[in-house]
């Protein structure tokens, strides 16, 4: 720029000597034949034009300059505000993604959690039914299992509608089910009074010694003592009746139903 300035003074200059020089006649008049004047002059009026001409290429160049500089800085900072708005949509998009996977999880976790409870539920609820559970049998409190238990009871309630027949069935299936079971030597009495009832002496006979022969203690041994002499006489079996009669009261003589044993011993004499 201060070339430029230049560049104007010194046309300028230049430009004032001539037209003084023309302005004086007597000057005028000293160069009006000289070729060398007009040379001079020529030459003046090219080199101001050369100077006016550079001037405006620098001014021109100079603008053309400042106008790319302007350019570049404005597309740099277009691209890099174009960057940035780039990273943060990214930041937007990676967060709602981020937040959307978090709702995922604490949706999945909560399904996972009551899946578990329900399960665990579930669980607890067939455990329950295979536990042991308390149970007056003949007299004795003793621990079975649920179903058994249920069976057993089953059973007996046709018992005590007096369904032999029924009763006869459902006993006769329980001890096929449930062979180790407590209630079996209880089932054997039950089963051996239905058989009774049903007319079914042999049958009933056998599953009363076979009471004694797994459990001689059991509360209704000596009962079932009595049923075997009861089938023994319908079997007309007397002898065999009073022989059982006399064991009972041998085994078990504090026994209340050795009393009735005796009872019915001396009618059978």
């Amino acid at each position: 720029m201060q070339q430029v300035r230049s560049g104007w003074r010194s046309a300028a200059m230049a430009l004032s000597l001539v037209l003084a020089g023309l302005s004086s006649p007597a000057q005028a008049a000293l160069f009006g034949g000289d070729d060398e004047a007009r040379r001079a002059i020529l030459d003046l009026r090219q080199r101001l034009e050369q100077s006016q001409n550079a001037t405006r290429a620098l001014i021109e160049q100079n603008a053309q300059s400042q106008n790319q500089t302007q350019n570049q800085a404005i597309t740099q900072l277009r691209g890099a505000l174009l960057d940035l708005q780039g990273q943060i949509d990214r930041l937007k998009s990676e967060l709602a993604q981020s937040l959307g996977a978090q709702e995922r999880l604490a949706r999945d976790l909560t399904e996972l959690q009551l899946r578990q409870k329900d399960v665990l539920s579930a669980v607890d609820d067939r455990l329950r039914r295979f536990e042991p559970v308390p149970a007056t049998i003949d007299g004795r409190e003793l621990m079975v299992d649920p179903a058994e238990k249920t069976e057993f009871e089953k059973a007996m309630a046709f018992f005590r509608q007096a369904d032999f027949p029924a009763a006869q069935t459902a006993l006769s299936s329980f001890l096929l089910r449930y062979g180790a079971s407590a209630y079996v030597p209880s089932a054997l009495f039950w089963l051996g009074n239905a058989q009774y009832a049903n007319k079914a002496y042999q049958a009933s006979m056998a599953n009363f010694q076979k009471l004694l022969s797994m459990a001689p203690n059991h509360p209704r041994a000596a009962e079932a003592m009595l049923a075997i002499s009861n089938v023994q006489i319908e079997l007309k079996d007397m002898k065999a009746a009073r022989k059982t009669l006399e064991d009972l009261i041998a085994a078990y003589p504090q026994a209340e139903t050795a009393g009735t044993a005796r009872d019915r011993l001396s009618r059978l004499r």
